[in-house]
């Protein structure tokens, strides 16, 4: 890890999150991340507690001359999003990240950074330890797994806080605040096959797509990127329509909340149609390419021979397959017709799976109305259902309602003015926040959602604005004076 980061403005900050970073934090393995934690409130002596669920609550009092004002709580969360390259020699289970800085940028080589949410776990770090920030008493709360199911903010139970106003610094641009965010629902549609013999077909290929831009299949599905699962599927549809092909296995995506950048399939393929199939794979990367240049400028689409397999797809099968995935609704379901630019519900097909006897299709399926997202979570059912798939529900969350007269949004709102001389931007984002399922158990506490400029969030192009934590650090520090 570079100590160009510990150097860095402000110092104490940067040292907290460089520290973080260097302790393996994948979701639902943060038990290294919460002794980390444990252990850094223990050794400033304030009062310490690990919650059944693995949630960590530390309590600071208010510093000198702040006394008699509320008790403010403050909350990030412990887990990261584990992307990489493929061709990036990484073990998010055991290697810490390695971070560096390029201009007014920190990066990570070849993985995702831990930006998010490591530089709100930071900042509270930060905060607890200082001895000359102005504060009122502070309740700071690190919760696990948001990233793959929010199980943390599910499992936190009422009565553990007493603060009435909650700062959750998980917002990755720093002109907003964020008052609202999405529910989401993990659909899952699955299936089992006895692998067709390989009769026919005498040659064995890999299908490559690679270099696509991804990113948080919330906060950027809007923005028209290609989901490497869709085109892949697209690939093979028209391939099987033009001639024979059959199927071994595909591996597309990992991550339900990272639109996918990758997808590979392992096809067979007759002697004859080797001629056509090669010309079908440069068209269709011309195709692509010109479709997606905008976007995903450093698209690839690629194949090279490999061993032809023991088994492939039953051919009813891959013909279900191929068709009930092309007709999963896939990115923006409806835009909200209340908020303007605001994204209502989508579907992020994450990853497909198909391999040895068993093939599965994993979504994530976000809303800001809750029986909107049910309603498109029944339409992909009702789509796999007739493929003669299983389909499965879990990590129900719901979303966080708008209420932008708080006092803590106007209070918010007229101190970013005074800093800045502009004004934010008030909003809701199509993502999840925890703060929607806090406040069910903490119906009465007010929140607000901030945070620095993180740029490409769950994938290896993910980096934080320097200058922007500076800019949101002075805001941090100027709303607790104030609140």
């Amino acid at each position: 890890m570079s100590e160009q980061i510990r150097v860095l403005e402000p110092k104490a900050l940067w040292n907290n999150f460089a520290d973080l970073n260097a302790v393996p934090r994948p979701s639902k393995k943060e038990e290294r991340v919460i002794e980390f934690i444990k252990a850094f409130g223990e050794k400033l002596q304030l009062p310490t507690l690990v919650d059944e669920a693995g949630n960590i609550i530390i309590k600071k009092p208010a510093s000198k001359g702040m006394e008699d004002r509320g008790t403010v709580i403050i909350q990030s969360h412990l887990d990261m999003v584990h992307q990489k390259n493929a061709d990036t020699d990484f073990d998010f289970n055991t290697q810490g990240i390695d971070m560096y800085v390029d201009g007014d940028w920190v990066k990570a080589r070849g993985t995702t950074l831990g930006a998010d949410n490591g530089i709100g776990v930071a900042s509270i770090m930060t905060l607890l330890a200082s001895s000359d920030m102005e504060h009122p008493a502070i309740e700071a709360l690190f919760t696990i797994d948001e990233e793959t199911g929010m199980t943390g903010a599910l499992e936190l139970k009422g009565g553990l806080l007493n603060g009435k106003i909650l700062l959750n610094l998980d917002t990755e641009e720093d002109d907003e605040l964020i008052i609202g965010c999405a529910g989401g629902i993990d659909v899952t549609a699955s299936g089992n096959y006895t692998a067709g013999k390989v009769t026919g077909y005498e040659n064995g290929f890999n299908i490559s797509l690679k270099g696509l831009t991804g990113g948080h299949s919330g906060v950027d599905i809007h923005k028209g990127r290609a989901n490497a699962n869709k085109l892949m599927n697209r690939i093979l549809l028209e391939f099987s329509n033009r001639f024979a092909i059959g199927i071994a296995a595909i591996d597309g995506g990992s991550l339900r909340n990272a639109i996918p950048r990758e997808s590979t399939a392992h096809i067979v393929v007759a002697d004859q149609h080797i001629p056509a199939l090669k010309k079908a794979i440069s068209d269709f990367d011309i195709i692509i390419k010109n479709e997606y240049c905008y976007t995903d400028p450093a698209l690839s689409l690629t194949i090279e021979e490999a061993a032809v397999p023991s088994g492939i797809l039953p051919e009813a099968l891959q013909y279900k397959l191929l068709r009930v995935i092309y007709s999963c609704p896939n990115g923006i379901y409806r835009m909200s017709p209340d908020i303007a630019g605001l994204v209502q519900s989508s579907n992020n097909i994450a990853k497909v799976w198909v391999k040895d006897g068993s093939w599965s299709v994993q979504c994530l399926t976000r809303g800001s109305v809750d029986s909107e997202k049910t309603d498109l979570a029944n339409a992909i059912t009702a789509a796999f259902e007739l493929a003669g798939a299983a389909v499965v529900y879990s990590g129900d969350y719901p979303g966080w309602a708008p209420k932008p007269e708080a006092q803590i949004v106007k209070m918010m709102r007229d101190l970013y003015k005074e800093l800045h001389g502009a004004s934010a931007h008030v909003a809701a984002v199509h993502a999840g926040l925890e703060c929607g399922i806090i406040g069910k158990n903490y119906p009465d506490v007010q929140m607000i959602s901030f945070g620095p400029n993180i740029y490409g969030a769950h994938s290896p192009d993910e980096r934080v604005q320097i200058s922007s934590v500076q800019k949101y650090w002075k805001l941090l520090l100027e709303a607790l004076k104030k609140v």
